[in-house]
């Protein structure tokens, strides 16, 4: 499990989006990560508290049905799986930017498509697929990150042969620690919460175990520690060892970093590194947007017929159908090349940005009905309830105006909006020529309490 959360969030977020967060933030994209890692590490919380306290089958669509009814919980799913297939498409052309270095001359989209094929059909063959690949590839990132900040540390500190001395003076030169301003450090912010994506799955995962309460505490430690290492240290080290103003964009800085040191093939194995990363979180990511289809057919929220296996098991229709943005990314590529994947990595920290908000908004309603009817559930807590989560709550929608205001972001965020009108409608169309209504009851774990003593009642938001 531990193998699959790591799979599912170190990728192209953050081997080649860190490029952009630093090109908006310079050294300070140290804190936009300190910031980003925060407000996830404290929402992840509020949810365990949730998946303990309410075990439910659902994912966390379930608590924004259990809170705020079947138009909340209908709306949350259905974007949840929209960000999973948008993440499908941003991978796919993160793959591509790499595989161009590599075969130049061949047309991005070209790349993207043959990424993205490939990916498919290995998942169309064998379920066996996604966990046998998604072990090796997570095993091999761990690996290099912790090989990336060993040299790139030893460097950084000029105990490194060859390295001339000390570089953190980077941290200050070149226009000082945060040379686009403060506001700059915000926006980035919001790029970061792209890297985030993937690591919300292991705590829904934990609370389903033999230990919820351990395992959940388990879980976001655990992502307490991989923000620490494998996001902070590691742009820490990049901002280090290289003058901000010379990381690309769409090019991975880990890369850069390796060619700057001069480990001889240092540079190419980290570039298949990353290339790695990119096909694991585009995996990893076929696989959740398939499973939640799947959830959200449970729920009565979607065309049963999708839910259809072949003779192997396998969820064609549903992978399929994960897949369809990714293939509108490979047309858009063509037609925009170099603008998509930017586009999407914001658009996926959009929608990341109002699940959060979901999760908190929920939190505050579950939470305060758990310890008004049956607070014996509460064996795991959210910190300083409920004032913590309405700081978490006010984080995060500062962040929200910022990518309104900021308007390299705003176009992102529209469009992530949008993707929750279109949810809203659906849920109206589905109501109205629907065979039945659409339930507020939550999907119940096999083995554990249900949550019919806390639904909505008289009286409840």
């Amino acid at each position: 499990m531990a193998l699959i959360a790591i799979g599912g969030s170190v990728g192209a977020g953050l081997f080649i989006g860190s490029g952009a967060v630093i090109g908006l933030a310079g050294p300070a994209a140290v804190v936009s990560y300190v910031l980003a890692g925060a407000l996830v590490f404290f929402t992840l919380r509020a949810l365990g508290e949730m998946v303990v306290a309410v075990p439910a089958g659902g994912s966390f669509s379930d608590y924004a049905r259990l809170a705020f009814g079947p138009r909340a919980g209908f709306t949350i799913g259905w974007v949840y799986w929209w960000m999973y297939a948008v993440l499908v498409a941003a991978e796919s052309v993160a793959g591509a930017t790499i595989l161009g270095g590599w075969v130049p001359g061949v047309p991005g989209w070209a790349l993207a498509l043959l990424v993205l094929l490939s990916m498919t059909v290995a998942n169309v063959v064998s379920v066996r697929v996604f966990a046998e690949t998604e072990s090796l590839f997570s095993v091999v990132k761990v690996a290099a990150i912790v090989a990336f900040l060993v040299v790139g540390g030893l460097w950084a500190l000029g105990l490194w042969s060859g390295s001339g001395g000390s570089s953190v003076a980077n941290l200050w030169q070149h226009g000082g620690f945060a040379p686009q301003g403060w506001v700059a450090v915000l926006a980035a912010t919001v790029v970061v919460l792209f890297a985030f994506g993937g690591v919300e799955i292991v705590t829904v995962a934990a609370g389903e175990s033999a230990e919820p309460e351990r395992g959940v505490a388990l879980a976001v430690t655990n992502v307490l520690w991989r923000i620490g290492l494998f996001y902070v240290a590691s742009i820490a080290v990049v901002v280090t060892v290289l003058p901000w103003d010379t990381v690309d964009a769409v090019r991975s800085p880990f890369v850069a970093v390796m060619e700057h040191v001069g480990v001889p093939g240092a540079a190419v194995i980290m570039e298949v590194v990353v290339f790695v990363a990119v096909l694991s979180v585009l995996n990893a990511a076929m696989y959740t947007s398939s499973r939640m289809l799947f959830t959200l057919i449970r729920q009565g929220d979607a065309p049963r017929f999708l839910g259809g296996t072949s003779g192997r098991g396998v969820p064609v229709r549903a992978i399929l159908l994960g897949t369809v943005v990714g293939y509108a990314a490979v047309v858009a590529d063509y037609v925009w090349p170099e603008r998509v994947f930017p586009f999407l990595v914001s658009s996926i920290g959009a929608i990341l940005l109002i699940l959060f908000l979901v999760i908190c908004a929920s939190q505050l309603v579950v939470g305060a009905r758990v310890r008004r009817r049956e607070p014996q559930r509460l064996t795991l807590r959210m910190w300083a309830f409920p004032y913590l989560t309405w700081v978490v709550l006010g984080g995060l929608v500062v962040i929200f105006v910022a990518m309104l205001v900021i308007a390299d972001q705003r176009q992102a965020l529209l469009a992530s909006v949008g993707s929750v009108v279109v949810a809203l409608v659906a849920y109206e169309v589905r109501r109205r020529v629907g065979a039945f209504s659409p339930s507020d009851r939550v999907l119940a774990v096999p083995g554990r309490p249900g949550a019919e003593g806390l639904r909505r009642g008289r009286g409840d938001v």
